[in-house]
């Protein structure tokens, strides 16, 4: 599968907005958006008129590197969104919410998804008891989430949950600090996901 090694501030300013995919320097006077918060590139100052299709891709993009998938993930996620009952963005985000990385961030133990997935495939987290080192391992209410016992001294892991006030906890979703323990209270609803998402231009780009 290919990876991005290229600067992800990069990314946040290509799709006008912070993607926080770089931890506390996102929350600094470092961040690259705030310094310049216009497209990179020789004619990123440029104003563009985009298309419906445009913005379609735009929303599917901003999507995706929000939660660091490739083309290939995100497109399986989506088939698997459409195949269940109910509203198909809805499921969409709900699939992506529910994935282990994005929980362990959530959760506050480590500070972006990218250092989730690295410590997960480290084996540094278990579920319900259990080592599993697959970020894309999908999550259901009533799971509990914590840090193995020989992690729990891990420099990053406490920095990261000593920040996790100032991220905020999802409502679905409980963390005993002390202990380094999360719960899956429910799956999250359409109204617990506060990122600005407009999950309906992705099922309108997918469905053509």
């Amino acid at each position: 599968m290919g990876r991005y090694r290229e600067s992800v501030c990069r990314l946040c300013r290509r799709e006008n907005m912070k993607l926080y995919l770089k931890g506390d320097r996102c929350y600094s006077d470092k961040c690259a958006f705030d310094r310049r918060g216009y497209p990179p590139g020789e004619h990123g100052q440029m104003r563009a008129k985009l298309s419906p299709f445009g913005v379609q891709l735009r929303e599917k993009q901003k999507v995706k590197r929000i939660y660091g998938l490739s083309e290939h993930q995100f497109r399986c996620l989506f088939a698997e969104a459409d195949r269940q009952k109910g509203i198909t963005g809805t499921n969409l985000l709900r699939l992506l919410e529910s994935r282990f990385d994005n929980v362990v961030y959530r959760l506050g133990f480590t500070h972006s998804r990218t250092q989730a997935r690295q410590m997960i495939l480290h084996e540094h987290f278990l579920i319900n008891g259990t080592k599993v080192n697959v970020p894309s391992y999908g999550l259901k209410a009533g799971d509990v989430v914590e840090t193995r016992e020989k992690s729990r001294n891990i420099e990053l892991i406490k920095e990261s949950l000593g920040a996790v006030e100032r991220r905020g906890l999802p409502q679905w979703l409980t963390l005993e600090k002390d202990n380094q323990r999360g719960y899956i209270q429910s799956l999250p609803e359409r109204e617990d996901i506060t990122m600005p998402i407009q999950e309906q231009l992705i099922v309108e780009l997918y469905s053509k």
